[in-house]
């Protein structure tokens, strides 16, 4: 699952760079034969990747930068700003017409993309297994007309989409009824999106408090209840819409809630095994995140220069990223049937 298309300026605290949107239409060349060069590989190794090309968290710019810049109001930074006051500036996005062209004319110029290195059109290349119109995509509202502009414009992103590209799935990214405002009609409305061809949810037990932070292993069953009950939640409406289901993001902190790469993974490799262990029951499919490999970082939050270890940059890296020591990847290994 790669992102195509953090936006904006370098330099903004939190944010990942070097970003590859640096201006509405204007690209860092670099990053986008990078972006080929990926596809590419991932070809030569039987590997596919699911591209998505949005946020609704400033690590990446998403939402903020687009209304940034289509209406010149500064994007606010949760950390900075707090997040009360964040998600009251993001629910704009879902009305301003402005903010989302300069995100559909960004979605069109990656969909329609040809492969610098192999010559061969994205939508023509088997190492991409489906788009996704973004990051969490959350309305960050019950205001009616806000979720009916949240759902319009996800409607027109899948149109384009399916209109560029016939060969690839499409997806939304969003996390399932905690992405909806905890609201059943909602979560419908957003799966039933025509285009659509599979179901997304993310589940993040501490970060949705069924577990403490001081307290994992000790609540771990308590998250694997919790993550039963949301399992079976959307395996039910998958089932009545015909999708499949598929937890494309999910995590759990290492033991003693420390992120250094030395803390063991005890209770986190309880709940993969569980999670795991659902493919092919509630799920279709299942995705970790994140990959933090022989990423080494200096400092607990990333800072421009730091190695990326699959944690957003405003979260401490290795919190949740599975290092190539950890014993976390004998399970996904053995999940895989290696």
């Amino acid at each position: 699952r790669v992102l195509v298309g953090a936006d904006g300026a370098d330099g903004v605290f939190s944010r990942v760079e070097p970003t590859l949107q640096t201006a509405p239409g204007v690209y860092n060349d670099t990053l986008l034969v990078g972006l080929d060069r990926f596809l590419v590989e991932l070809g030569k190794r039987g590997m596919q990747a699911v591209l998505y090309v949005n946020n609704s968290w400033e690590w990446s710019g998403g939402y903020g930068q687009y209304l940034e810049w289509a209406t010149g109001e500064k994007s606010l930074i949760p950390l900075v700003d707090g997040y009360w006051p964040f998600m009251q500036q993001m629910r704009k996005f879902q009305t301003s017409e402005a903010a989302q062209q300069l995100y559909f004319n960004h979605l069109k110029n990656m969909v329609s993309r040809v492969n610098s290195i192999s010559g061969k059109p994205y939508c023509e290349d088997p190492a991409i297994f489906a788009w996704q119109l973004g990051n969490e995509p959350r309305c960050f509202s019950d205001d009616p007309a806000v979720r009916e502009g949240f759902i319009a414009w996800m409607t027109e992103a899948a149109h384009i989409v399916k209109e560029l590209d016939g060969n690839h799935l499409l997806c939304t990214g969003n996390e399932g009824l905690m992405g909806c405002e905890a609201d059943p009609a909602l979560l419908r409305a957003v799966n039933e999106i025509p285009g659509i061809d599979y179901m997304t949810i993310h589940i993040w037990p501490y970060n949705w408090s069924w577990v403490r932070p001081d307290h994992l292993g000790e609540d771990l069953p308590q998250a694997i209840a919790k993550t039963e009950e949301y399992l079976q939640l959307h395996r039910a409406l998958g089932d009545e819409l015909g999708l499949p289901v598929v937890a494309e993001e999910f995590g759990y902190p290492r033991d003693g809630f420390r992120a250094a790469m030395e803390a063991p993974t005890t209770a986190r490799d309880g709940y993969y095994e569980y999670l795991f262990s659902r493919v092919g029951q509630e799920l279709d499919g299942a995705n970790f995140w994140g990959w933090s490999g022989f990423a080494r970082p200096p400092h607990e939050q990333w800072v421009s220069g730091d190695p990326y270890t699959g944690d957003p940059s405003q979260e401490a890296q290795g919190l949740n990223g599975v290092y190539i020591s950890d014993s976390t990847v004998e399970l996904i290994a053995r999940a895989n049937g290696k």
